[in-house]
């Protein structure tokens, strides 16, 4: 596996030097601000990816306040108890986005969210707590506990959140085979596992959160 140097080099060269480096960089949030977010601001952020999804985002934000107006805020409670009926009613309001299954998922997230809450914890919670050096098992549990989170929906949503992770983008993958982590697009869990062990190491090498290290592998191809 490559060391982060020769790859933070070449990015730095691409974009025209370190400052312009720098500033192409997201900062992920700290722990105490993950969990200051209420738990109907995660459940809003993960219906929005999941609306996102196949479509132009900003389709979806322009009829993002309908959305929140007719999922109660997305107060997770109030999500929980809505009947089928209401959301069969649902898909005759003509401003949102009527998809089925999307809107069914709202409902079952909103139970999810509402079982970390009886658990005693919070989303925020769950985020900050999950360790950066798995954070490919924070994606697998995040499809596994809530609807229409898995694949790149998971990782997506915790970026949206603030959440540190990296991605899976055509050009982070191109750099990751290009510096000897896989083969291709990492799709098995022995793949996966080796993504998350150079991350891991590049952390450790560089002291830098994993989306910047995503964000700089990207930049060093594309």
């Amino acid at each position: 596996m490559t060391a982060f140097a020769p790859i933070l080099a070449r990015a730095r060269k691409r974009v025209g030097g370190a400052d312009s480096l720098e500033g192409e960089l997201p900062a992920p949030k700290g722990d105490a601000e993950l969990r200051a977010v209420s738990d109907d601001r995660y459940l809003s952020l993960m219906s929005l990816r999941a609306f996102r999804a196949g479509l132009k985002h900003s389709l979806v934000d322009a009829r993002w306040p309908a959305f929140e107006e007719v999922f109660h805020r997305f107060d997770p409670h109030r999500v929980r108890l809505m009947s089928d009926e209401d959301l069969e009613r649902l898909m005759g309001e003509k401003r949102i986005i009527r998809h089925w299954g999307k809107i069914k998922a709202v409902r079952e997230n909103a139970a999810a969210v509402v079982a970390i809450f009886d658990a005693g914890g919070s989303v925020g919670a769950y985020l900050a707590d999950w360790p950066a050096t798995d954070i490919i098992g924070l994606w697998a549990d995040l499809a596994k506990r809530f609807r229409q989170m898995g694949g790149n929906s998971g990782p997506y949503f915790l970026r949206m959140a603030g959440r540190d992770t990296f991605m899976f983008t055509g050009d982070v993958v191109r750099a990751l085979i290009n510096a000897g982590v896989v083969t291709k697009k990492p799709t098995t869990r022995d793949e996966r596992a080796a993504v998350q062990a150079a991350f891991n190491a590049w952390a450790d090498e560089t002291g830098r959160p994993l989306c910047q290290l995503s964000r700089i592998l990207a930049l060093s191809v594309g």
